[in-house]
């Protein structure tokens, strides 16, 4: 039976080599995995899902107004479609984490979203909030402060490496611009000893 599942954490937790792999695990089956990133994330070029171990995918992209539902009904005309997965989720509106249930439901495709739980203030993203409502499945992903505790806060940072908290919830950007903080850390704006 297919589920909708949502793996989440914080920044640098591996969630893109995991996405990459489980894309070759259906390949190698046989399957025939679909895979796609928000349009608004070119960090490693249009299209592109790259890990920060040096794996990269290419995809499709998506916009904020596009019907996921019917472009996956679309595409199981010409295409089988064994799994749908999902780069960067949090960036999904509400309607959008809504498409992927009908697809989990009406066309008993499974679906795989990999994103962040919460943005740089320590709140959710649309996309996540809605896909903790209703997915059937979540999994925490995990990954570490540099004082080795658990990270699950993701800090922004300003051209001299201070933690920002005000801004645009959304502003894309990798290392050079955001790091993974246990809570304490995050709270105290710490970002090294």
């Amino acid at each position: 039976m297919a589920s909708l599942h949502y793996k989440y954490a914080a920044m640098n937790s591996g969630k893109s080599t995991q996405l990459i792999q489980a894309h070759f695990n259906y390949l190698e089956r046989g399957l025939s995995p679909y895979a796609m990133t928000p349009r608004l994330d070119t960090r490693a070029g249009a299209g592109i899902i790259r890990a920060r171990v040096g794996l990269s995918l290419p995809v499709d992209t998506f916009g904020r107004d596009c019907d996921l539902f019917e472009l996956i009904k679309q595409r199981c005309e010409g295409h089988p479609t064994d799994v749908f997965i999902l780069d960067e989720a949090q960036f999904l509106t509400r309607a959008q984490v809504y498409q992927l249930a009908r697809i989990v439901d009406e066309l008993g495709i499974p679906v795989m979203a990999y994103g962040l739980k919460t943005d740089f203030r320590g709140e959710l993203f649309e996309g996540a909030h809605y896909l903790f409502c209703l997915a059937d499945k979540l999994e925490e992903l995990k990954t570490i402060c540099w004082c080795g505790n658990k990270a699950h806060m993701n800090a922004r940072l300003d051209a001299g490496g201070r933690v920002v908290r005000e801004g645009c919830q959304i502003e894309i950007g990798g290392n050079e611009r955001y790091v993974a903080l246990c809570r304490r850390h995050y709270m105290q704006g710490k970002t090294r000893e």
